[in-house]
């Protein structure tokens, strides 16, 4: 048995088809099919079931394949670990970010980051919280920047900082005239939302205290798929919706006219690097925090009592 027959059952089970799985191990198919019936027999049972299309593991296949998987992580791992032992941040990292602010900090941070490790590989998805939470406890992420706390012994959170809330409002709402607000100002009939799976959204109906079966009431029912579509109903429609400080930064000056700020203690949401607890690149995980650290807005803090929002 050895680490590459391992690589090839998961690339099967990835695939579930003996060609792509050579292909994307770059060896031929009865190479492949070769190996991995020497580990079957070696290990006195098939792990595949070939008499299907597409290809699928046998019950005692998925519990190899499982472990197969396990050992191939802490190999991963391993390697990774022996180049923390030399201080080199190399190799490759897999970052996910939130979709309500993937636009707003990585263009303030990436670009340094990137040339000032260039032995490191990057690769950044735009995920939303639960899909980014599944990712990191299967491997498929390293880290994970989002919105927390999230309240899972699985994962560890490194906050970085947190971020103010602001109503985003036409000037024909009655809180256009109000300098601070309170959460109970908002016309609950009037505030525009993300769709499902946005943490932001789970934040708002905290912070307004709104029940689902309240907004659900409403005449008109749209949930928007990113800020920007909110911060154009507001331009476009009227109505009010809430804001991430990050979010106001490209603002026009007109449109920075239609920000409200709430009272103390002001509503944030706390951002934080999230790994899984296995995790030990930690010269890497410090960089990426300070590069993020270094490249952030004098103002992202607030000042006086914060309320951080659950999510």
């Amino acid at each position: 048995m050895n680490f590459q027959q391992l690589d090839y059952i998961i690339a099967v089970d990835a695939h579930r088809h003996f060609a792509k799985a050579a292909e994307k191990t770059f060896v031929t198919q009865p190479t492949l099919s070769m190996m991995i019936q020497k580990l079957e027999n070696e290990l006195g049972l098939l792990i595949f079931d070939r008499s299907k299309q597409p290809v699928v593991p046998t019950r005692e296949g998925e519990e190899i394949i499982a472990r197969a998987k396990q050992i191939m992580a802490d190999v991963g791992r391993l390697k990774e670990f022996t180049k923390e032992l030399k201080h080199e941040i190399s190799g490759e990292l897999k970052l996910a970010v939130i979709p309500t602010l993937a636009p707003y900090l990585l263009p303030l941070f990436l670009k340094s980051f990137i040339e000032g490790h260039p032995l490191l590989k990057i690769t950044i998805r735009e995920l939303v919280t639960n899909d980014i939470l599944t990712a990191l406890k299967n491997g498929d992420v390293d880290i994970g920047l989002l919105a927390t706390p999230l309240n899972d012994l699985r994962l560890q959170e490194h906050p970085v900082f947190y971020e103010e809330f602001f109503a985003y409002a036409s000037t024909d709402e009655k809180i256009s005239k109000r300098k601070y607000l309170l959460p109970n100002d908002i016309d609950l009939s009037k505030l525009w939302l993300l769709e499902e799976g946005h943490c932001l959204r789970n934040q708002v109906f905290n912070l307004c205290e709104l029940k689902k079966k309240d907004f659900e009431s409403n005449r008109l029912h749209y949930e928007a798929g990113s800020i920007e579509t909110l911060k154009n109903l507001v331009d476009h429609h009227n109505g009010i919706t809430i804001l991430p400080f990050l979010a106001t930064l490209d603002l026009s000056k007109k449109q920075k006219g239609k920000i409200r700020q709430f009272a103390h203690p002001k509503p944030v949401r706390e951002i934080s690097l999230v790994v899984n607890k296995n995790f030990h690149r930690s010269n890497l995980l410090a960089a990426l925090r300070v590069e993020i650290e270094n490249h952030l807005p004098a103002s992202i803090g607030t000042t006086g009592k914060k309320r951080v929002l659950e999510i």
